[in-house]
This record gives C-alpha cells, sequence and structure tokens, in this order.
C-alpha cells in the first residue's frame, strides 16, 4: 500500500499527502473538479478507503456494502477524457483506464464515469455508455 510521501497513485505527480489525501482527510467532493474526484477515488480503491468511497458514491447508485478483491494489485491510471465536471459545472464525465493485476494477469477498466454535484460537493453517479 502507497506511503504518504510516495507518489499519488492516481498519476498527478505529488506525493499522496499533497494531492489526494487533501481531499480525503476533508471528505468527499472537496475536489475542485469532476476528474479531481474520480483521481481520488482510484487512489482509495488503492489505498483501501471504504469510507471516503462509500461517501463519495452519489445516494442513488451507492451499494450498501464495498469489498476489496485482496488478489487485486492497481497498477496505473490514465485519464482519457472529461466533458463538463469543472469548478461551476453541475455534471460531468470522466473516461479513464485503471491497470492492475489479478492472480498474475494483467488487465485494464476502462470506463466513462458520470459525476454530479450534489449540495456543493461531487459525487460519483455511475459507468456511462
Amino acid at each position: 500500500m502507497a506511503r504518504d510521501n510516495d507518489a499519488c497513485p492516481c498519476g498527478a505527480g505529488d506525493s499522496y499527502r499533497e494531492h489526494c489525501a487533501v481531499v480525503h482527510q476533508n471528505g468527499a467532493g472537496v475536489g475542485a473538479t469532476a476528474e479531481s474526484l474520480m483521481r481520488a477515488r482510484y487512489s482509495a480503491y488503492v489505498r483501501h478507503d471504504r469510507d471516503f468511497l462509500m461517501m463519495s458514491w452519489h445516494r442513488d447508485t451507492r451499494p450498501n456494502g464495498l469489498e476489496f478483491d485482496p488478489a487485486l494489485t492497481w497498477l496505473g491510471l490514465d485519464v482519457i477524457d472529461t466533458v463538463g465536471g469543472g469548478a461551476l459545472d453541475s455534471e460531468g464525465i470522466v473516461e479513464f483506464k485503471a491497470r492492475f493485476s489479478r492472480g498474475g494477469e494483467f488487465l485494464e477498466l476502462h470506463e466513462r464515469s458520470s459525476f454530479a454535484r450534489v449540495d456543493g460537493h461531487w459525487v460519483y453517479r455511475s459507468a456511462v455508455t
């Protein structure tokens, strides 16, 4: 698991402490954009931060629980595109690829994620097709 002084798992270039930890410690939606929340959610998966993931999920699509696969290792994140999701928007879409390994197999999750601003905070809504 990444330490606070290690490079941020989201790939932003700063240390975790200087980047996603700020969002994790201040609560869901503190990120100024949908992309910053998406990056913080990726880092939360890497760090197994269940509380942050659940609170940053839209109440209408949030699962009842969340378990982590101990055989899964996150390897990197590439943001491909963003639509909306800026500081003054109420909705946004972030397309990304997240690489991971499980049981010696290297895999990739490619998703277009929908985000909404609810009560002034960005939350993850769902994958879009």
